[in-house]
């Protein structure tokens, strides 16, 4: 069959098998969210594009190459949420919530749309759990925020994942580190891809993320962030391990480490999955002190992360981590005539009503295409309409396990069939 429409290049259905998956990773996410005292925050799904130029920089992959932008019909530049920090901060700013008890600790669960090349766990709308600190500087809410992505992808079953940390300074010692890394890249040039010559130019800090395999081998030998860090983000990034310790979260130092953004200031982390590959990091996140500035506040310090769910769930099916049973319906109901569909489908509205999870069966199949039907549902029991049970006011109750069968008067059937 030739279809005339098809799901976008990079985007999927998620089926009613894969629900379970998303409903479990959705309430772990939320319960955890909650327990650690953040509130949850929806902001909408597009953004004026500038927000998204200015705060993940101009010269960031995201802004040149992903971003989905498009004018309104009043000539307004739009863009659909590329990522989730910098409309929290908007709207941290432009709901007053600075008045509030400081630091802010709000959540959110949203798609994000990124015009990207789609392989394994990576999609071009994909879903994000993240969450933000905002309005304190202190390394205690790093660690606060590492531990609740930590104690997520724990609670979810994942292992062997491995947490990558880096610092990467700050307005103040940063600019001489960048220096010394255009010196170190100078005379490499040739090596490297176009990509990694643009950002020699434009954003030097960006070589370090680089992907590109023939650009690894620079990468490795470019000097450390770490060993050029002020003393007031060397202690900063000390404490921030010192925490991490006494929480029992194990660590890699990676100093190459910078993620995708311009934004960041001081700490960087991400979580790496044991099979490496296209989805690489399924989470990671860092401190962005400068953003809320960028937008207009006053210098106010941030700290937050995201996760992709479609990246979590690739990992708990490669894991064989299975979410929580899901509960089957506990009744079928089936009709032997044409004269007890009325009666059937009242009693599994009554049902219902009860608090019972009740199927109804349709069209005019036979009684034993019903009860296929309703093995096929996994329900636990078949309630049973026919003339007779029209004429007498019971139901016949057959538990599908072991056939077994008996009947009941119509008003004790809910009573019946609860555990």
């Amino acid at each position: 069959m030739s279809l005339r429409y098809q799901a976008p290049r990079g985007t999927q259905d998620i089926l009613p098998e894969d629900q379970p998956y998303w409903d479990w990773v959705r309430e772990t996410a939320a319960r955890l969210a909650t327990l650690f005292g953040y509130g949850r925050i929806d902001t909408p799904v597009f953004e004026p594009a500038a927000l998204f130029v200015r705060t993940t920089g101009e010269a960031t992959d995201i802004v040149q190459k992903e971003m989905y932008v498009f004018r309104d019909r009043g000539g307004q530049e739009l863009a659909l949420r590329p990522e989730g920090t910098a409309p929290v901060c908007r709207a941290y700013l432009e709901r007053g919530l600075q008045a509030r008890p400081q630091p802010v600790r709000l959540w959110y669960i949203a798609p994000i749309f990124r015009y990207d090349r789609p392989q394994a766990g990576r999609y071009r709308q994909h879903h994000q759990f993240g969450v933000e600190a905002i309005g304190d500087g202190s390394p205690l809410l790093d660690a606060e925020v590492i531990e609740l992505l930590w104690r997520l992808y724990e609670e979810l079953g994942l292992t062997g994942l491995t947490l990558r940390l880096n610092s990467i300074g700050d307005a103040r010692c940063r600019p001489a580190y960048v220096a010394l890394l255009r010196e170190y890249y100078r005379d490499k040039l040739e090596r490297v891809c176009a990509d990694c010559r643009q950002r020699y130019e434009r954003n030097p800090l960006r070589l370090l993320d680089c992907k590109q395999e023939s650009c690894q081998p620079v990468i490795a030998g470019a000097p450390a962030l770490t060993e050029h860090l002020c003393p007031e983000c060397a202690e900063h990034f000390a404490q921030l391990r010192a925490c991490l310790e006494g929480l029992d979260i194990p660590y890699e130092l990676e100093p190459r480490l910078v993620r995708g953004f311009d934004y960041y200031t001081r700490t960087v982390f991400e979580v790496h999955p044991p099979v490496e590959g296209a989805q690489a990091a399924i989470g990671g996140g860092g401190r962005y002190d400068g953003l809320i500035e960028e937008l207009g506040g006053p210098p106010t310090p941030a700290v937050g992360f995201g996760t992709g769910i479609e990246r979590i769930i690739l990992n708990l099916k490669r894991q064989e981590a299975t979410p929580p049973s899901v509960a089957v319906p506990a009744a079928f109901v089936a009709y032997q005539t044409p004269q007890a569909r009325l009666a059937a489908l009242r009693l599994a509205s009554r049902l219902r009503r009860e608090g019972i999870a009740a199927v109804l069966a349709t069209g005019d199949r036979s009684l034993k295409a019903q009860m296929r039907q309703a093995d096929a549902r996994g329900a636990r029991y078949a309630l049973i309409l026919g003339q007779r049970e029209l004429a007498e006011g019971t139901v016949t109750v057959r538990r599908l396990a072991d056939g077994h069968q008996e009947t009941v008067p119509l008003e004790q059937v809910a009573a019946r069939l609860r555990p």
